[in-house]
């Protein structure tokens, strides 16, 4: 006899929140939204235990359009509300939703604390490479060059890369997606939704009124079988529409090598997501167009002590030695008086 099927409790349509949509038509956040709203119709999490706290851009509106508990923060703080809402609540489900302008500007020091502590919180980086709210300003990871309304003669500033800050901050959980690939980016929501400690997942997404089309030369459908290499857990890193090109080491550095399909891999470089040391993460993230193939997957995932949990235990241990008197504190001995 076979086992019954389990019925999850929820569908897409339970995370729909009913809201008007505000995003222009065309815009990537519809399928970041769409793909959020289907993973997490795969957990039987309750619905009412998910939060979803954001900052300021387009991305940001996403609490309107989840059918959860949410906030939309001040500019940049989106993170620093997520960690005091992890550590007061450990039942909850948390995702920061921010952007290229909002989380590596402005709030760039947020964001680097929370990925140090290990904070049990998920952050999307939604990254079109623009400022699409204020209207096309250049952003921390528009490219050099990048003629905008505000970088008139073009950008002289160096791109920040997303995932190197995340590597750097030593997240335990680092991912890139892409809005165009829906099954993709809802494995990796999936994984980050199951990490235990801090998931920073960066979604490469097409603005089409400010930044059409940025990230074509890699992801376009003409282009994308020989300029995007696709990461999994223990194989090699093969690419090319007929899956014939891999990355080695020569030295410290990679290249590209033809590859037979079912041949010897043992001078190919293995992906390995679960390695502690941050070179190995950080070493794919230089990976760019043209000169190489762009990774996208699980760059990282590895388990070290959550922030909120050693918080915890550090109050339960101080807590041994007898709970504290508020009012015997402010009117105790160790007072002082500030003279005129």
């Amino acid at each position: 006899m076979s086992e019954a099927v389990l019925k999850l409790p929820y569908t897409k349509e339970d995370f729909v929140s009913g809201q008007e949509v505000r995003w222009c038509p065309g815009c990537g956040d519809y399928s970041i939204l769409a793909t959020m709203q289907r993973t997490l119709s795969k957990f039987d999490l309750p619905i009412e235990k998910y939060v979803f706290v954001s900052g300021i851009g387009c991305s940001s509106r996403f609490p309107y359009y989840m059918n959860t508990y949410g906030f939309h923060t001040i500019h940049g703080r989106a993170p620093t509300i997520a960690t005091g809402l992890r550590c007061v609540n450990p039942e909850l489900s948390i995702w920061v939703i921010t952007g290229d302008g909002d989380g590596l500007s402005i709030g760039g020091n947020h964001l680097i604390h929370c990925m140090r502590r290990n904070v049990d919180i998920n952050i999307l980086l939604v990254n079109n490479r623009i400022y699409g709210l204020t209207k096309g300003q250049y952003s921390p990871t528009s490219e050099k060059g990048k003629i905008t309304k505000s970088s008139p003669y073009g950008t002289i500033e160096q791109p920040i890369n997303a995932l190197c800050v995340a590597i750097a901050s030593e997240a335990t959980f680092i991912a890139r997606t892409l809005d165009t690939d829906p099954t993709h980016m809802s494995y990796i929501l999936e994984r980050a939704a199951k990490h235990k400690g801090v998931s920073f997942v960066e979604i490469y997404q097409n603005c089409l009124i400010f930044n059409d089309k940025a990230f074509v030369p890699v992801t376009g459908r003409e282009t994308r079988e020989d300029r995007m290499v696709y990461l999994k857990d223990g194989q090699p890193l093969v690419f090319g529409k007929k899956k014939d090109k891999a990355i080695r080491l020569k030295g410290l550095y990679p290249e590209e090598v033809n590859y037979t399909a079912g041949g010897d891999t043992k001078d190919l470089l293995i992906h390995n997501e679960k390695d502690e040391n941050p070179h190995y993460a950080y070493f794919l993230t230089q990976m760019e167009h043209p000169e190489m193939p762009v990774p996208f997957g699980v760059f990282r995932a590895i388990e070290k002590p959550t922030y909120d949990e050693m918080l915890d235990e550090q109050i339960r241990q101080a807590q041994v030695k007898g709970k504290g008197d508020l009012k015997s504190l402010i009117y105790g001995p160790n007072t002082w008086k500030v003279g005129s």
